[in-house]
């Protein structure tokens, strides 16, 4: 018992480090963009804008160096060394949700190009989840943490590769639904959903393309999949242009996927990672092909529960092959187990040292 408690202090000690490093870290990352606001109302898009932040982009990829936490250097990387960069990237050929800044105030800006949220469309038809969906999926995530901090040594290999494809999942909806809900409330406007429950998706199309990480879909098909499928359009045609138009999306979530495993294992990377993104991009491919050479034929319909079955399955068994054995050696989920612990720590030494002086 004693020796935990030595633990949990040293845990402590580093969190409150961690923390410290993730504070200036931030700090960095809205100085910059707030630079890129007022850049953005003074230069004219192209090549102006792109000069001014290309070094903002180049700092945002090497923000993440500073932290170490799996929780922190997760978050952190996914946020701005992919998602605003791409975001100040399209802004400089004033495309994408930062595009007109004359519109936007500065925290508007802010939230939108560091976070993973995209103010909805009048338009569009507002899908909210109920609280009871986050509690629910919120307690399950915590039970699964649990079993994987204590009882892993009792439980066969397989389950709990399985547990971790389930704890991925809530782990990132319920972090990115919280922080949709605090930049909810900062901004005081509708934000579109991130997650549609990709669990029921019925084919990699509708698992890729409407249910799994939405932020992620509406960042790259305005920045990669539109601009190669228009390109291609002269050379193959309307009809399949989408093909080398997803497969290239496919290959740059590949690569940005392999530069995150990075930050949170700093190894040389595999290219397992890749090698499971280019697997799903050729079969998705291969599906829209399908579906495209078939349009106005009659096909075969395959009942839902068996496409969903088959969907997740083939997600689930390629991500056993590819996606989780560099995570398994770098002793991701231990390491991160192992951080809420020390948040944990670190939150009962911050109350512990503050309840004397309440009242």
């Amino acid at each position: 018992m004693e020796g935990d408690t030595d633990m949990n202090k040293v845990l402590s000690y580093w969190m409150q480090g961690e923390i410290n490093n993730f504070i200036i870290v931030w700090l960095s990352v809205l100085l910059s963009l707030s630079y890129c606001y007022f850049s953005g109302k003074i230069l004219s898009k192209g090549t102006p804008r792109l000069i001014a932040f290309l070094p903002i982009v180049f700092v945002f990829l090497l923000l993440p160096l500073k932290l170490h936490s799996m929780l922190f250097v997760g978050f952190t990387s996914f946020f701005i060394a992919w998602l605003a960069n791409f975001k100040l990237l399209m802004f400089a050929f004033n495309k994408g949700p930062l595009s007109d800044p004359s519109e936007l105030s500065l925290l508007a800006f802010l939230a939108i190009a560091c976070l993973p949220i995209k103010l909805q469309n009048s338009q569009t038809e507002k899908a909210h989840k109920s609280l009871f969906n986050y509690a629910v999926k919120g307690f399950l995530w915590a039970l699964l943490l649990k079993i994987n901090y204590d009882y892993t040594d009792y439980i066969h290999p397989t389950i709990i590769l399985g547990m971790y494809c389930v704890y991925i999942y809530f782990a990132l909806e319920i972090g990115l639904a919280i922080t949709a809900a605090m930049a909810q409330a900062l901004l005081r406007t509708e934000l579109e959903p991130q997650f549609n429950e990709p669990y029921l998706s019925t084919s990699l199309h509708d698992f890729w393309g409407r249910r799994w990480n939405l932020m992620v879909s509406r960042i790259l098909r305005p920045s990669i999949y539109v601009p190669v499928r228009n390109w291609s359009v002269n050379i193959l045609g309307q009809k399949w242009a989408a093909l080398p138009a997803i497969m290239s999306t496919f290959v740059v979530s590949a690569i940005i996927h392999e530069l995150i495993f990075y930050y949170l294992c700093r190894v040389n990377p595999t290219w397992e990672i890749t090698c499971f993104f280019l697997l799903h991009g050729a079969f998705l491919t291969a599906e829209i092909g399908v579906k495209k050479s078939t349009k106005g034929r009659r096909r075969i319909q395959i009942p839902r529960i068996i496409a969903t079955i088959s969907t997740i399955g083939f997600t689930i068994i390629t991500a056993f092959w590819l996606f989780f054995p560099q995570l398994l050696r770098c002793k991701a989920f231990e390491r991160a187990s192992a951080e809420y612990v020390a948040v944990s720590a670190f939150v009962k030494d911050v109350l512990r040292g503050c309840l004397p002086n309440i009242g």
